[in-house]
């Protein structure tokens, strides 16, 4: 396991400036590559519906126009009958108002006659070619807008009377409109240009800032080593990115907690298992020399493994705690394990037992675990009292909660040791020096209770015994059942009197 994660991390140091570069430089480009190719997209799409809406109305506008004029010079003709062709075209001529960009053109006999308003300088360079097209036709369509180049349209209408052939030309020349509409979209597309490179900058700031805490997960996750777990990720506002950074810090402290675990169990086994293999080492190098007291040194031996075995066996079972499926939780009746708890209890040595309460209501547990962390806390009790004196068991329900507790009036454990003895391998009395044990009972106890949802709570004082009360939730939570291995989740001591 160690192996495996050294040589993560060593592929991790082997390539972090490229893929910090990736994520400093790549992240950061794309991002904002996406964003100025839309938004240059966005821009240029709307300048050219714009413009083409433009140029659409301007078109409506002038052959509306020029369609007018032709319609009223229709009307004229069909109203002043008696009215010579020359007269009739200066009646229209005088009777036309000019709008911009307008103007009207009379042809007597495919010869122009007169116009009006003056002809603009780009009208008189076509003239020549525009008159040589009217000419061309013998009649104009009615209604029908013709196209010539630069942006001219016009319209026309012919009548004949007494062999004079005359024909009014309605002229909207627009290229002074369509220059200027071209202009505005340049002028227009210029600004957005500057606009978007100051939104290009102010966007390459402001990701910079959304991405920094991206950047100190690599750097944070570059600097944790194996010997150095502690460094976390601060955590800025509450946006996703905070709520992924909180989501990392969660995981590197049960990532911590299992090393801390695994780096625990093995300076334990190692420290615990060095004197008993010391031990039998040195008796067996010195059977060869004292062959008469091989039987004295094999008894002397399998205590030793046994030793060992208990040691190994307690320490597998605290690692099991830390696991998922530790628990197998039934419903049980509170009462009946309590008395069945008490009965096993008084076969353990010859004491004063008595069962002061049991608990009237149904609950969720593991029963042989629970069972187990309370025949230790009766093991501890029977080892530091003595004969004569009261060991007492009981259990009840308060609130959501089940307290089942072992007291006895034996030597009391003093308040400077009463936080560690939840330590493995940690010894408080005098009598637990003398004891065959390795420290683990209470450990286990604790243990136990945490897989349940609950905690462990102390009540002690010199020369009055002590009383360990085991308390866990009426019903489980789920944190309880499938997460029993999280850090947050350890051993709570509780001094002061715990009364009933």
């Amino acid at each position: 396991m160690k192996s495996f994660i050294r040589k993560l991390y060593m592929k991790a140091q082997l390539n972090y400036p490229l893929l910090r570069r990736q994520t400093r430089m790549g992240v950061r480009m794309r991002l904002l590559a996406w964003y100025f190719l839309l938004t240059a997209c966005t821009v240029i799409v709307s300048l050219q519906v714009t413009r083409q809406i433009y140029c659409d109305s301007l078109k409506a506008k002038a052959d509306a126009s020029i369609i007018k004029e032709i319609e009223r010079f229709k009307l004229m003709s069909d109203k002043y009958t008696y009215v010579s062709t020359p007269k009739l075209l200066d009646k229209f001529i005088t009777n036309y108002a000019p709008t911009r960009n307008e103007y009207v053109i009379t042809l007597l006999n495919d010869q122009v006659y007169k116009s009006k308003p003056e002809l603009s300088q780009d009208i008189q360079e076509k003239l020549p070619s525009l008159v040589q097209q009217w000419r061309q036709k013998a009649e104009f369509e009615r209604g029908k807008v013709y196209i010539a180049p630069s942006r001219i349209r016009y319209a026309g209408q012919s009548m004949t009377k007494n062999e004079d052939k005359g024909t009014v030309i309605a002229i909207n020349d627009s290229s002074a409109d369509y220059q200027a509409g071209t202009s505005a979209i340049v002028l227009v597309m210029q600004v957005t240009i500057v606009v978007l490179i100051i939104f290009f900058i102010v966007a390459w700031i402001t990701t910079g800032k959304v991405l920094y805490p991206l950047r100190l997960v690599t750097e944070t996750a570059h600097s944790i080593s194996e010997s150095d777990m502690t460094l976390r990720i601060p955590v800025q506002g509450s946006d996703e990115i905070a709520e992924l950074t909180t989501t990392l810090n969660e995981m590197l402290d049960r990532l911590q907690f299992a090393f801390d675990s695994q780096q625990r169990f093995l300076n334990d086994v190692s420290h615990e298992l060095r004197t008993p293999i010391t031990i039998i080492q040195g008796h067996l190098e010195m059977l060869q020399f004292c062959p008469e007291k091989q039987p004295e040194t094999m008894a002397l031996v399998m205590d030793e493994l046994d030793r060992m075995n208990r040691l190994v066996n307690d320490l597998l079972l605290l690692a099991k705690t830390e696991r998922p499926d530790f628990l197998k939780l039934k419903p049980e009746e509170l009462d009946w394990l309590t008395e069945e708890i008490f009965l096993k209890a008084r076969s353990f040595a010859n004491r004063n037992w008595k069962l002061e309460s049991k608990g009237l209501s149904p609950i969720t547990v593991d029963r042989q675990r629970l069972t187990q962390a309370v025949m230790n806390l009766v093991q501890n009790a029977v080892r530091h009292t003595m004969q004569g004196d009261t060991i007492t068991l009981g259990s009840s329900v308060k609130g959501d909660f089940v307290y089942i507790w072992v007291s006895d009036t034996g030597e009391g454990i003093a308040p400077e040791n009463q936080k560690r003895i939840f330590d493995r391998f940690a010894r408080a009395t005098k009598h637990d020096q003398n004891f065959e044990g390795h420290g683990l009972g209470l450990s286990i106890v604790s243990a136990i209770a945490v897989a349940h949802g609950g905690k462990v709570e102390l009540s002690s004082s010199l020369g009055y015994g002590s009383t360990f009360t085991i308390v866990i939730p009426l019903v489980p939570s789920n944190d309880a059942i499938h997460e029993s291995n999280t850090p947050k989740r350890r051993p709570f001591v509780k001094s002061g009197l715990f009364s009933f």
